[in-house]
């Protein structure tokens, strides 16, 4: 799983997700890509389950570019424990996905191969997603 290798802070707070994506949001590496069409976060399982899903397909034919990272640590306190003392502990990590954001992208193969691999990944993501071409 993606996880950082370090972090200036340990913990931080969650904030909103507002707007649209202003990088990030063109095929730039591949032929295919997998766009996010709203907001949310998508863990480092979710990312990884994609990723294998896409490989699995592909039976690792042509390349896979993951084009977001989980760089957000998200906190949990532990079940039955009372309010107070502090933050929880580190739990996951997540990357903060906007809308328009190209998360996954793919080369080297056919279009049929591309685009179903790209379907199956996109069943294993919290966020709505679009499957895109290179202009």
């Amino acid at each position: 799983m993606l996880v950082p290798k370090r972090a200036k802070y340990r913990k931080q707070q969650r904030r909103r997700i507002k707007g649209n994506a202003h990088s990030g949001t063109s095929v730039s590496f591949g032929e295919y890509g997998l766009m996010s069409l709203d907001s949310g976060w998508v863990t480092s399982r979710q990312i990884e389950a994609a990723r294998r899903a896409i490989t699995h397909y592909t039976q690792r034919g042509g390349r896979l570019w993951i084009r977001i990272f989980p760089d957000k640590p998200i906190t949990k306190k532990p079940p039955e424990t009372r309010m107070g003392s502090g933050k929880g502990d580190v739990y996951e990590y997540v990357a903060c996905v906007k809308a328009g954001r190209m998360l996954f992208e793919m080369g080297g193969i056919s279009k049929e191969v591309a685009l179903k691999a790209l379907v199956l990944a996109s069943h294993k993501l919290p966020v709505k997603t679009r499957i895109t071409e290179k202009e």
